[in-house]
């Protein structure tokens, strides 16, 4: 089966966001344009990963070029978009591996994600192999999006998907973990709860 690739050049709307309550949320990737979207599940972590890294490569382009890369400083506010995801929200496949990727010529970012796969090694080295091959197969590896942004497109993704990740429970002030409405059983008060 030949690889799908969900290629958006450039898109209409890319944003991250989630569906279901602070605790129980599902992240999602959304690109969007000309009536079709495409929505593609993944961790929070990898969502703030991904947000973190659009912003130091962006920064690094400035930085190379000078400050002559169409790229802004921070988000603009003509681009900022806090709408909800398109509905429905309907998953192609759940993400494990990102890239990214900055196009020069083009002066556009590129985004890629790809679907996990699970893959049968004995050994590392056997898996590190597959893995390898697995990426560099674009006929047959596994299902795609990728996105090209301009870096004001990519400045207001990573701003938005910041604030996505950050909008959930309140962390705790003494342990940081998050802090539950059922309750919270803080590690570094080993589980005591002073009465009122």
């Amino acid at each position: 089966m030949s690889r799908q690739v969900f290629l958006y050049d450039p898109p209409d709307r890319f944003v991250a966001g989630t569906v279901g309550l602070p605790g129980r949320r599902t992240f999602f990737l959304q690109a969007s344009a000309s009536g079709r979207v495409t929505s593609v599940s993944l961790e929070k972590t990898q969502v703030a990963a991904l947000a973190e890294r659009i912003d130091e490569l962006l920064d690094e382009v400035v930085r190379r070029t000078g400050g002559n890369a169409p790229v802004p400083a921070m988000a603009p506010t003509d681009v900022t978009d806090a709408a909800p995801l398109d509905a429905p929200v309907e998953e192609e496949f759940r993400v494990g591996t990102m890239a990214l990727a900055w196009d020069g010529d083009e002066q556009r970012m590129i985004v890629e994600a790809q679907a996990l796969v699970e893959l049968d090694a004995d050994t590392e080295e056997d898996l590190a192999d597959a893995e390898e091959r697995l990426l560099q197969d674009e006929e047959n590896g596994p299902p795609m999006l990728r996105v090209r942004l301009s870096g004001a497109q990519a400045r207001a993704f990573a701003k938005r998907a910041l604030d996505v990740v950050n909008a959930g429970r309140p962390p705790c002030p003494l342990c940081s973990l998050p802090l539950d409405p059922e309750g919270h059983v803080c590690p570094r008060q080993n589980g005591y709860r002073r009465d009122a």
